[in-house]
């Protein structure tokens, strides 16, 4: 009797304790399931960012210029990471660095849970140490820009940040719209924060929009070729060219010298960063004069044949001489724009309103931004005094006191190319639109008659092409130093367009303090736009044409 006592007992505490047990089980697997799972959760699961790409850059054919590639980074936590020398030395292999550098580096570093190997290497380059499966390396895939024109569309594309985020160009302007949206995805990971396994999407990366330019890589190249080859040969401190298509007013070519490759910035100056064909302002000179021509046959006062005697070859005016380099006589408005006469171009401003000439210049965007796209774009400046001298009056009618950027110059050449139109400058090909009228018909088609004999007779000679008419003007003026005019620095430019007849293109040539004994727009600047333009008019397959002085 006692035996069976004992063992009822016993077999009523194994079927409490199997009972407990079960109910245990139940308890944890029902009642307490959704507790237990989300501490495991939480113990376990991640989220995880996965980066997005920007989008592409585009010239107008499609050819890229700035575009994301897939690269990775590798680092390390040295508190996970196995220190025995045949680890080491597998680790140092694979990065190609010897075993005792990469030992030095972890011992500097002990302390810290983040020790960066390599960033932004290609995939293919990661492979090898990817392989070697050593817990405590950890990588991230990411995107790197890369920019194939490297320093030829430098400053018109700019550069991102090592956060992908755009920092100077087009880069920057546009972020917004290139930007991608990252997504994220649940992964499990262990207890060394390596990832086991993806569990599932929660957002999908968006990546970022395209952007098509109204650039023309082989204008571009063609430009910045024949420019930094002249800066050198010249000395010069630096140097921009501009090309337009008349008809939109797109942006085909913009380069500047110096440049930089936006792929390796390493010890790069800031100066070679800035964009100086938008945001560097010179006094005009010369250029200008066509547009005070403009005023005054657009008065009624003046005729294209009217004369101005310019005897004896200097007018003084409030005091001060103002000379031609000769004695022209008595020559009629376009011998004014071809010599480039001072004397002349100073009597018809007097008789003028100067009001007329400062809204005139204004018209055609002097003093205003473009709204082109450019970060830091200048709006240049123009004067509007309540009251001006005589001595003001004739200065600011030839091009001086007032301040301009190449591409303003560019832009207002465009008008007169375009018979008068004034088109929205654009950088971008779906903004490329027209503009309004700012100059009568007649008066841009005689302005352009005038400007062709620039070329074939006055300052301009050195512009001319063989196989197209060219329009244009020379400029030269002295740089304004600490002590006022220099007469050692000067900017030498030329703007133009061609062919004269029909001009497809505008182009404005800038090449900042020459060295050497010839310092002029017609002796630098205009053989530097023949050179481009000839070459760019054959590559947009524009026909030769020879100017009719009837057309």
């Amino acid at each position: 009797m006692p035996v069976n006592w004992r063992v009822q007992f016993v077999g009523l505490i194994f079927i409490l304790l199997a009972t407990a047990m079960t109910a245990r089980v139940v308890f944890l697997h029902i009642i307490d399931r959704d507790f237990l799972q989300g501490q495991g959760d939480a113990r376990t699961n991640r989220i995880e960012k996965v980066h997005a790409h920007r989008g592409m850059m585009m010239d107008r054919k499609g050819r890229p210029l700035a575009i994301s590639t897939p690269v990775v980074s590798i680092w390390v936590d040295p508190r996970q990471l196995d220190l025995q020398p045949a680890t080491l030395a597998a680790i140092a292999g694979a990065l190609g660095i010897s075993a005792v550098d990469l030992n030095n580096k972890l011992e500097q570093s002990n302390s810290r849970k983040f020790i960066s190997l390599l960033r932004r290497i290609p995939p293919a380059q990661a492979e090898p140490i990817m392989g070697l499966g050593i817990r405590g390396i950890y990588f991230e895939r990411e995107y790197q820009r890369f920019y194939p024109a490297g320093e030829v569309a430098a400053h018109v594309v700019g550069f991102t940040d090592i956060k992908d985020k755009g920092q100077e160009g087009l880069e920057l302007s546009f972020d917004q719209w290139l930007q991608g949206k990252p997504g994220e995805k649940k992964v499990v990971k262990n207890l060394y924060g390596e990832v086991v396994r993806d569990i599932k999407p929660i957002r999908e990366a968006v990546a970022g929009k395209s952007l098509t330019l109204t650039i023309d890589l082989r204008l571009q190249y063609l430009a910045y070729r024949e420019l930094k080859s002249a800066v050198n040969f010249y000395q010069a401190e630096s140097g921009s060219v501009i090309i337009l298509d008349v008809e939109t007013g797109a942006i085909l070519s913009l380069v500047n010298q110096p440049s930089y490759n936006p792929n390796n910035r390493k010890g790069l100056q800031l100066g070679h960063v800035r964009n100086r064909a938008i945001t560097d302002v010179f006094e005009p000179g010369s250029t200008v004069k066509p547009f005070t021509v403009a005023v005054a046959l657009e008065s009624g006062d003046y005729q294209i044949t009217s004369t101005i005697d310019t005897n004896p070859g200097f007018i003084r005016v409030g005091g001060k001489t103002i000379p031609d380099p000769r004695n022209l006589g008595v020559i009629d408005l376009g011998s004014v724009i071809a010599k480039s006469s001072q004397v002349g171009i100073t009597k018809l401003a007097l008789s003028l309103n100067e009001y007329d000439i400062w809204n005139m210049f204004s018209a055609v965007g002097y003093g205003q931004s473009l709204e082109s796209g450019f970060p830091g774009e200048s709006s240049g400046y123009l004067p509007n005094r309540r009251r001006w001298r005589d001595i003001e009056r004739a200065t600011f009618a030839y091009g001086y006191g007032l301040q301009v950027t190449p591409l303003q110059l560019a832009a207002s050449y465009q008008v007169i190319a375009s018979g008068g139109i004034k088109n929205d400058i654009s950088m971008v090909r779906s903004e490329v639109g027209r503009g309004q009228r700012v100059i009568s018909a007649t008066t841009a088609a005689n302005l352009k008659h005038m400007l062709v004999r620039v070329v074939t007779e006055g300052t301009g000679k050195r512009a001319a092409i063989d196989e197209y008419s060219v329009a244009g003007k020379t400029g030269t003026v002295r740089k304004v130093g600490k002590n006022g005019y220099e007469d050692t620095h000067h900017l030498a430019f030329f703007a133009g367009m061609a062919p004269a007849e029909r001009p497809r293109l505008v182009g404005v040539v800038l090449i900042n303090d020459p060295k050497g004994e010839q310092y002029g727009g017609g002796a630098i600047a205009a053989p530097l736009f023949s050179r481009i333009m000839s070459e760019a008019l054959r590559l947009l397959s524009v026909p030769p044409r020879q100017y009719n002085e009837a057309a």
